[in-house]
């Protein structure tokens, strides 16, 4: 069995994906293309009773929610997905709430800035995590008004995994920049992440190179700009009504409409500003990082800067493994049999482990 030492623990944590899915790009193009269709075979924990909400984040922006407290719940968990969905499709986090409300969670899953009916609220767009991490602050704090119990826990994966960690950042000043929340540092327990977009720019430049990573990029784009003309069509008047036409990459989505809105003076200047690799070295809460070393849309020599960043960090424990893909992780029966998981959902499993 393929094995990785863990940064920042005693113990060799082992992953091994069933054949033929032991190539990151093919369990990629597993889970975006098969696993959409027979996730909910795979489990026994039934969909909670959600109920909905409308939180208010950084800057007032509206976000829209789903809240499902179990009877006697000990402990909370708030989530959301990648860099394009919305709650209605992302089946990868309605994995995460099944299962952990079925463990005594209450869950929090939202439509982050731009995505799903939170865009239908606002015509406010991304910032990788610039007003993201307040955001998932203030999501706390309400939960914990609707009787969401702490510890408090983040997670997320993809670009949402990014957006977490700035979650755990803006929670360790709290008393500076939210004394009117009625939430402690202290209730916020720690984060636990799925591949997390650490670096941007050097994966961005990476993937549009590579001989299969160019495809992938081009997909994104598709989203992205189906993602645009949703806006569009919501807020006709808050956005140019030919921006969608110059968008024709990941980074020219970014610089026609992420970069004016914050002021900032470049692509790079935004990557460089949110990166979580220099994120890394800030946090002090309990993090956990799944990071797989054959993720195809990461800059493959990312992956010793990574474990170096979080080796030198007492506060993160870095799950390196060799297989994984990107928020693949579907484990082989013998790594099932091996960890005593009840499903092939490795990676949340071990978030759910975490966080207990």
């Amino acid at each position: 069995m393929p094995t990785q030492v863990c940064c920042n623990t005693e113990k060799r944590w082992r992953y091994q994906a069933p054949v033929p899915l032991n190539n990151g790009l093919l369990m990629t193009l597993y889970v975006g293309l098969r696993a959409p269709n027979i996730w909910q075979n795979t489990l026994s924990e039934p969909e909670p009773e959600f109920q909905e909400h409308i939180f208010t984040g950084a800057q007032g922006v509206p976000i829209y929610g789903l809240v499902a407290i179990p009877p006697n719940a000990t402990k909370t968990i708030i989530g959301t997905y990648g860099i394009t969905g919305d709650l209605e499709d992302q089946w990868f986090l309605r994995i995460m709430a099944r299962k952990a409300y079925a463990q005594g969670f209450a869950v929090v899953i939202f439509d982050w800035r731009a995505h799903g009916k939170t865009a239908e609220l606002s015509p406010t767009l991304t910032s990788d995590g610039l007003y993201e991490g307040e955001d998932f602050v203030r999501i706390a704090a309400a939960a914990k008004k609707l009787g969401c119990p702490a510890p408090i826990w983040f997670t997320a994966f993809s670009l949402g995994g990014l957006l977490a960690l700035w979650g755990i950042k803006a929670a360790q000043s709290i008393a500076q920049w939210g004394p009117d929340l009625d939430l402690s540092p202290d209730e916020i327990g720690g984060c636990a992440v799925i591949c997390p977009a650490l670096e941007s720019l050097r994966s961005l430049q990476y993937l549009v190179k590579a001989p299969i990573g160019k495809y992938l990029e081009k997909a994104i784009t598709r989203k992205l700009k189906s993602l645009l003309s949703q806006l569009q069509h919501y807020h006709p008047n808050s956005f140019d009504a030919n921006a969608a036409q110059r968008v024709h990459s990941i980074w020219s989505f970014d610089q026609e409409m992420i970069i004016p809105r914050l002021g900032l003076n470049s692509v790079e200047e935004y990557y460089s500003l949110t990166s979580g690799l220099y994120l890394l070295p800030k946090l002090k809460k309990p993090t956990l990082i799944l990071y797989a070393a054959d993720d195809p849309l990461f800059d493959p020599t990312l992956v010793p800067d990574v474990e170096a960043a979080c080796e030198a960090n007492p506060a993160i424990k870095l799950m390196m493994t060799q297989q994984g893909g990107h928020v693949g992780y579907i484990s082989s029966p013998s790594c099932q049999q091996a960890f005593q998981d009840t499903d092939r959902w490795w990676a949340w499993n071990r978030v759910l482990e975490w966080c207990q």
